[in-house]
Parts: C-alpha cells; structure tokens; sequence
C-alpha cells in the first residue's frame, strides 16, 4: 500500500536572477505570437533540460520594451536537484540571447513565494531633452525633444511619495481595483547608471521604490512629470489626481523603453 508520501512527487525550488534588455521583446510574459522574456527562458529550459518536468513565475510582469537590471523568477522543478549549479547557469547562458543573461541561481525552500515575499522595487525611468539623441541611444532611455523645466519636475517627485490613490496613473482600471500604493522613495537625479560615449552629455533617471506597482504606473508617473516640464499640467493637477476620491485622468504613458527594473529585495534571506 502505497501512502501520499510515497507518490508526492519531488519538487525543487530555485531562486534565479537575471538582467535583460527589453527592446525587441513584447514585455515578460508569455504569449502566443509574440517574443517575450519569459517564453524565451521557458524555450531554453526545454533546451537545456529536456527530460525534466518544470514550471516557472517571475516577480512581476514587464511591459513591451522595458528592461531589467535586476529581475528574478522562480524555477519550479520535478526530480531531484540540480547537480552543479555553476554548470547550469553557464549552460543556462550559453543558449540564451545575447539581451538575456542569468546572473545567479540560488536552490530556496518550499516555503519561498516570489511574489509574497518581494519587499520593495526600485524602477528608474532614464530620459534627455532638449534635442533628439543618437539613433543608438534608443533601446536605453526616452528623448523627449522639448525643452523641460526640470526643477519644477524634481520638485512634483516629492508628491508621489507615501500612501495615496494612484487610480488617475493607471491604465483601463477596474472596479475591485487595488489603488492605493505606498511609495517609499521618489526623486530625479543625473543619470549615472548607464553610459555610453553615444549617449548625450546629460540625461536623468527618475528613481522610485515601492513594494509593488500598477500595470504603467510608473510610465504614467512619468509620462505626468514630462507633462508638467513641458507646461502642459500643473503641481496642483498632479496634486489633485493623487487624492482619495480623484477624477482627474492623466492618459499620457512614458515609452516603455526608457524604464527598468533596477532592483529587486525580498522579505526573508533567501
């Protein structure tokens, strides 16, 4: 007589982090027709790991064109462990695309859920202004054209942080709708993250954390604060969407390509 023991099959858990370029991907998640960052990594684990049954879940879900410095996802996997975690990941590497790279793979208990335990996410938005970029520059930061009033915008990031309603910088929100979101850090600073010689000599990366966004809320934030530089909105517009009861609609979305996923901390010691 077999017991539940006995047939349970076994289960491994893996905590794996990577950084990607976005540029040519329809966002993270798998969809027919489209290339995504997850359908690509599903492909190559069926690659390189033919025989094994295995499932996976990232940390959230990216848009179409945004990037990560710091993304994670769970491997869920049937069988026993994985023999040599260094020869996985160089295998793991080695047949993936050149914008894809695992950057470690850690084996974490049962208990670990990627999407309880995130703690807090920083996402940074690079942009320039003020004349139109290098062709190059394009899969990396935004170019808005226009002269901005960057002062006035440093000043607005103040506005997003703490608990609020982000109803107004969300996109098609529904009834049931989670709003209100804690933001623990906002600012524009010079950009000092990424460089190249082809990249104007200034650009900026507005900075904001929280333990979870909105599906383009951050680009909305974004898209608000370009608003606002250019004099189209005002501080008290930006004010007032922000409020418990708000109607106001911001509807301007910041291209996909000019964000990332900078980093990414969870709850327990993993």
């Amino acid at each position: 007589m077999h017991t539940f023991a006995d047939v349970k099959k076994k289960k491994q858990y893996y905590l794996i982090r990577l950084q990607f370029l976005g540029y040519r991907f329809s966002g993270w998640q798998k969809q027919p027709g489209y290339k995504t960052i997850e359908g690509m990594l599903a492909k190559t684990l069926k690659f390189i790991l033919p025989e094994r049954q295995y499932k996976i879940l990232g940390a959230g879900r990216t848009d179409a064109k945004v990037s990560a410095l710091d993304a994670a996802f769970e491997l869920f996997l049937d069988g026993e462990p994985l023999q040599d975690l260094d020869f996985f990941l160089k295998d793991f590497n080695k047949n993936l695309p050149s914008d894809i790279r695992i950057v470690s793979v850690k084996h974490v208990k049962e208990k670990f859920n990627i999407i309880q335990h995130s703690k807090e996410k920083e996402y940074v938005y690079l942009f320039s202004f003020g004349e139109k970029n290098h062709p190059y520059t394009a899969p990396f930061m935004a170019n808005i054209q226009d002269n901005l009033d960057l002062d006035l915008m440093k000043k607005a990031t103040s506005l997003f942080v703490g608990t609020h309603n982000f109803k107004s910088f969300t996109a098609k929100p529904k009834e049931n709708g989670k709003f209100i979101r804690k933001v623990n850090s906002a600012e524009i600073k010079e950009n000092t993250i990424l460089k190249a010689n082809f990249f104007p000599k200034k650009s900026y990366a507005f900075h904001i954390k929280g333990e979870g966004f909105m599906r383009y809320q951050v680009r909305m934030l974004m898209g608000a604060l370009i608003q606002l530089g250019k004099g189209e909105v005002t501080l008290s517009d930006i004010e007032e969407a922000l409020k418990p009861n708000s109607t106001t609609k911001f509807v301007f979305v910041a291209p996909g390509s000019g964000l990332m996923l900078h980093s990414l901390d969870f709850k327990d010691d993993v």
